[in-house]
């Protein structure tokens, strides 16, 4: 059997749930605390918002309108995506409350919250365990932490550094039951191949599950915005970020669900790469590219394990 070329979400799925599932973005209204410090070089909220997403609606008419337009009968059961600006900024005894009334619903199967490193409450790991354990769902925590570089990560702003992010890492698996995902930023200036590879491998060898990748977009009126008038932001073509994939996906763990490998943003709002080109036809590039050249996610990962089992 040829082996699984690329760890997809859909395909996670169907192998946990037997179907496709859905995910429906929520906005908790509450605005990312990093915006206090001038807030990530890069970050517009507007470019990543869906259109069927009005932060001023309850929930509730959140999920209505996300079943409407998003869902649109392709899936039946679905993700609470809570990926705008950072929910667990909200106090914790008045988050828990929300997510739970969330997971009432029988046709949501999970959370997924994405956040900051240095946004995770002391209590909010043992509180999100034990809502998993008495909802029997899953609770995905996505850990923005872009790069493990610390001048990547004084360049974006991020106001965090990687010790920030490993404590969070070991509090969040140290409370059991949870789920542990990682989003990074590929093309960030300054960094190489190979300082990009090195926070792939580093941080997929800390057993997490899941990974987003994306490359560096620039944004209407963000600081990266500045920078790329100056000349000083370059971005990747399709063809040099596809190249940098094939490099890197082998080396990431076959395990590890892969929910993006690009990023998408508003047209209206997007400034570079344009590449013209949708998502599903990136996909298909890529595994071509892939079958190809004979490559899968985990060939050098689970090819380097196997090497230190026999030493």
């Amino acid at each position: 059997m040829p082996p699984l070329r690329i760890r997809t979400f859909s395909h996670h799925c169907r192998e946990r749930y037997g179907q496709t599932i859905g995910k429906i973005p929520l906005d908790l209204g509450i605005p990312c605390p990093n915006r206090n410090q001038g807030g990530c070089l890069y970050c517009h909220p507007a470019s990543f918002t869906p259109f069927s997403l009005r932060p001023a609606d309850s929930l509730a008419e959140q999920l209505r309108r996300g079943r409407h337009f998003l869902l649109r009968g392709r899936f039946r059961r679905y993700f609470a995506y809570f990926q705008q600006e950072t929910p667990t900024a909200l106090a914790t005894d008045r988050l828990m409350p929300l997510l739970d009334s969330v997971l009432e619903d029988p046709d949501c199967v999970g959370l997924f919250l994405s956040t900051r490193p240095d946004a995770i409450a002391a209590d909010l790991p043992a509180a999100l365990a034990a809502l998993v354990e008495r909802s029997g769902k899953h609770c995905l925590i996505e850990l923005g932490l872009q790069s493990i570089h610390t001048a990547s990560l004084q360049l974006l702003n991020r106001n965090h550094d990687y010790a920030d992010f490993l404590d969070a890492v070991r509090r969040i698996q140290a409370a059991g039951s949870l789920e542990l995902g990682v989003h990074l930023i590929l093309g960030i200036p300054g960094e190489s191949q190979a300082a990009m590879l090195e926070t792939v491998r580093t941080v997929t060898g800390l057993g997490i599950q899941a990974l987003k990748l994306h490359h560096l977009q620039v944004i209407r009126g963000t600081g990266l915005h500045a920078l790329y008038e100056q000349g000083q932001v370059p971005v990747f073509t399709l063809e040099g970020y596809l190249e940098l994939l094939l490099e890197l996906l082998p080396h990431i763990p076959a395990a590890v669900t892969l929910h993006r490998l690009w990023s998408t943003a508003h047209p209206d709002l997007l400034v570079a790469p344009r590449w013209q080109r949708l998502t599903g036809q990136l996909s298909q590039r890529l595994h071509r590219l892939m079958e190809g050249r004979d490559l899968w996610q985990g060939q050098q990962a689970d090819l380097g394990g196997l090497l230190e089992e026999r030493s």
